[in-house]
């Protein structure tokens, strides 16, 4: 038996944004990856002006006025878009004029993401700098352990507690070089997945950051409570979400307001595989952001912005998101930090 496919059908599951306006630049349609893109339903963007969802953005606008008066399709590479719900978003854009047969013509805006394959491309570069920085780790931690007995031999040697301290100095940062090369391995234990409710790990966040701030800082729960069941570890889905709330409380120096938020996402693309729905979390702050600098490479190893960081908090978030089938990303400019996790909502073989 052969199953009709419809072009709406098609269109719904592309991963490129499509919105229809009418002559007016009003919006006429949004499909399910604008809709996430915007951070916006069908029925609450019909018949909004586009302006409305490109707030600040000339040229694009001056692109569709351009278009609506040539009937001359305009294509532009690159473009950066500021979205209130998710910051800066770098977009190929395509715009087209539709003929209909009443006469009354459409434009249409394609909107191509960037930072997709963007991810895409950097979560490969992570995992390939991990299994090198792995090996490098257990290359230095084997003679660490050397190099700490040898003190512990000399130490015993010395009559003198002056030369004593020398060895107790040996002694000490071959444990911290110790700890640090641990930390750099990561967990050796395989996560036990199970269905988790994403907003009673979040919860558990909120208690325990919540001992450690007062009411200068304010942490919002934003939750969708149709969010199906996650197949992840809890625990370590608490020590991700903790890492990133406790980075943004220190972002904020203890006072601010700190959005964990729930959302599903349609068509989702993680590690070249793509599901059909998938999860959204989202950490935002109102901090100062992150310097330009670091955005790059902010989840890379030994990449820290802070004069006592050791650059591997998010390495580590990094790492435990990618061992439960998911991925991270951050978007950040003065004002508005997030922090997004995206995991699919089906079980995947173990």
């Amino acid at each position: 038996m052969t199953t009709s496919l419809s072009c709406q059908d098609i269109i719904e599951n592309l991963t490129t944004a499509i919105i229809v306006m009418d002559n007016s630049l009003r919006v006429n349609r949004l499909n399910s990856a604008a809709e996430v893109l915007f951070g916006m339903s069908q029925r609450q963007a019909n018949l909004i002006p586009i302006q409305t969802l490109l707030l600040g953005d000339t040229s694009l606008i001056s692109g569709l006025e351009r278009v609506k008066e040539t009937g001359q399709e305009l294509i532009e590479r690159e473009i950066k878009l500021y979205l209130p719900s998710r910051g800066d978003v770098f977009v190929d854009c395509s715009i087209k004029l539709i003929e209909t047969s009443s006469n009354e013509p459409y434009i249409l805006l394609e909107l191509a993401q960037l930072d997709f394959q963007q991810r895409i491309s950097r979560d490969e570069s992570l995992s390939t700098q991990q299994q090198v920085l792995r090996g490098l780790a257990h290359e230095i931690k084997n003679p660490l352990g050397g190099l700490r007995g040898a003190a512990q031999l000399l130490e015993r040697q010395l009559n003198s507690d002056e030369l004593k301290e020398y060895t107790a100095i040996i002694i000490s940062e071959a444990d911290r070089l110790q700890n640090l090369m641990s930390k750099m391995l990561g967990s050796h234990q395989k996560p036990e997945h199970t269905e988790v409710n994403i907003h009673e790990v979040l919860q558990r966040v909120r208690q325990l950051v919540g001992t450690e701030v007062d009411s200068r800082l304010t942490l919002v729960g934003d939750y969708d409570p149709s969010i199906p069941a996650l197949y992840v570890d809890f625990d370590q889905l608490v020590q991700v979400f903790l890492n990133i709330v406790l980075n943004a409380v220190q972002a904020l120096n203890g006072a601010g307001e700190i959005i964990l938020r729930t959302r599903i996402q349609r068509n989702i693309t993680i590690e070249q595989k793509i599901y059909r729905l998938g999860l959204c979390v989202e950490v935002q702050d109102n901090g100062p952001g992150v310097p330009k600098s670091l955005q790059e490479s902010l989840f890379f190893p030994l990449v820290t912005g802070r004069a006592e960081g050791t650059g591997l908090g998010l390495y580590l978030v990094q790492d435990l998101i990618h061992r439960n089938n998911g991925m991270v990303s951050c978007v950040s400019q003065p004002g508005c930090t997030i922090f997004s996790a995206i995991f699919p909502l089906e079980q995947l073989s173990e």
